[in-house]
């Protein structure tokens, strides 16, 4: 069965990939980045089943046309998959205001905004599927990406409350949380804030360990992508790459660790 799909950020990285993934299996797509004219291509080899379309996520106005106009171009919008994004690298003191809110303003209420204008369409047709892009950050954490790590928290809350909002309508929900991929997150696409001296050697030993991470190669999830679309009853989450799930393990145990340590004082404090 074709399916409509809406897909932000997808002018490289992830985005293209899987729109281009999409197209090749029949789906109609609309493809939205701030500037679609890397999507040349695609534009020209799908001409029906490819509509494309300029959007700062960062402007709900234009986030609610975007998704209007996808919806009445094609009659419907089975999935929106809010992949827009980007890192900040940086230490939390080093982050300066203005990286700060920009992170947000596309991290988080690009993804909200995003969400807002669909659920009402998805509502109206009687279900739909929302995938949110996060992160193995939006579960772990790493220095220098404590802002990007906040974003993708958020996204990992909001999204777990929108589930059970949303259910009823027949809407779904992913949390799709990516680890370490060979893509342009850590240059191209990536900000990073004026550094402060007395950090230097914790980075040095950081971009070490970025180094020695085993990236995963951004075509293999295509196949993934595909059956996520597809799928009848789709996972809250998943993971993509081998190494997050034992990261996430270890995390969570540690964590959980911590709070049996400290119980005591959570029941003196009840009261």
């Amino acid at each position: 069965m074709s399916k409509t799909i809406l897909i932000t950020g997808a002018s490289r990285g992830f985005g293209k990939i899987w729109t281009e993934a999409f197209l090749k299996n029949g789906f109609n797509v609309i493809a939205t980045a701030r500037n679609i004219a890397s999507l040349s291509n695609l534009i020209t080899a799908y001409p029906t089943t490819l509509l494309p379309l300029a959007l700062d996520v960062t402007n709900k106005n234009q986030c609610v046309e975007v998704v209007n106009k996808a919806y009445q171009h094609f009659g419907k919008l089975d999935v929106l998959i809010n992949n827009a994004g980007y890192g900040l690298f940086g230490m939390v003191e080093e982050a300066s205001e203005q990286e700060t809110r920009d992170q947000f303003d596309t991290n988080v209420f690009g993804t909200l905004w995003m969400t807002q204008a669909a659920i009402p369409l998805m509502r109206s047709q009687g279900g739909g599927h929302i995938i949110q892009l996060s992160s193995v950050l939006g579960i772990a954490t790493l220095p220098l990406l404590g802002l990007y790590n906040a974003t993708k928290w958020a996204i990992e809350g909001l999204t777990e409350s929108l589930a059970t909002e949303v259910k009823a309508f027949g809407i779904n929900t992913t949390l799709v949380e990516p680890i370490a991929y060979a893509t342009d997150f850590s240059s191209a696409s990536g900000v990073t804030s004026k550094p402060i001296e007395v950090y230097a050697g914790l980075k040095e030993v950081v971009y070490e360990q970025f180094k020695n991470m085993p990236s995963g190669d951004p075509a293999a999830t295509a196949d993934v992508m595909l059956k996520l679309v597809v799928a009848e009853n789709p996972p809250a989450r998943v993971f993509l790459g081998k190494t997050a799930l034992p990261w996430v393990k270890q995390v969570y145990n540690e964590r959980l660790a911590q709070w049996e340590a400290t119980n005591d004082w959570a029941e003196a404090a009840h009261g």
